[in-house]
């Protein structure tokens, strides 16, 4: 038992030194990329979440509305129904109620979920975005829903800045909470 023990720490302590490494080679070629100076200015991203936002998203402009950079990142709500029509006398209806949330996107990039979730975990503690989330929750908002509302503000604006090429400004955040 001791021995298989020793020599797992010991693959432990080799795996640790190889993600060291990986993790440095990632973060240099991170740096070389134009966007990396663009989103290092947003508060809650560090080097190592804005390589994986490289990474795993490559070009800003596959993604014509932020609500499509949300769906890819799993943080858009689906409402799809099969039942919004009944037949009546041999005529399709539409019904009267309004469709379902039937929660998150299933089919979505789990690294950018946990790259912008965390992000707002972040960000709840720093400005900008902590007024943000202060400002929701004194509306009523559950905090769990609010965190993901300010996940979603910060995948909004990381993909806005990306695309136009432009330095996070404070002041352009809008007061209204997307």
């Amino acid at each position: 038992m001791r021995q298989r023990a020793g020599i797992l720490y010991q693959q432990l302590d080799t795996l640790r030194g190889l993600r060291r490494e990986a993790q440095k080679g990632m973060m240099e070629e991170s740096r070389r990329h134009p966007a990396y100076r663009i989103l290092k200015q947003i508060p809650g991203l560090g080097p190592i979440r804005i390589a994986q936002i490289l990474a795993q998203v490559a070009s800003p402009h596959r993604f014509r509305t932020k609500r499509q950079f949300w769906a890819y990142c799993g943080l858009a709500v689906v409402t799809r129904s099969s039942g919004d029509y009944q037949f009546r006398e041999g005529r399709a209806e539409k019904r009267q109620r309004a469709p379902m949330t039937r929660g998150l996107n299933p089919n979505f990039n789990h690294r950018l979920k946990e790259v912008f979730k965390s992000a707002a975990l972040e960000g709840i503690h720093r400005a900008p975005f902590d007024c943000c989330y202060a400002r929701l929750v004194e509306k009523g908002m559950r905090p769990e829903l609010a965190r993901l509302t300010l996940a979603r503000k910060i995948a909004a604006v990381t993909l806005t800045l990306w695309k136009r090429g432009e330095s996070f400004d404070e002041l352009k955040l809008s007061t209204q909470v997307t």
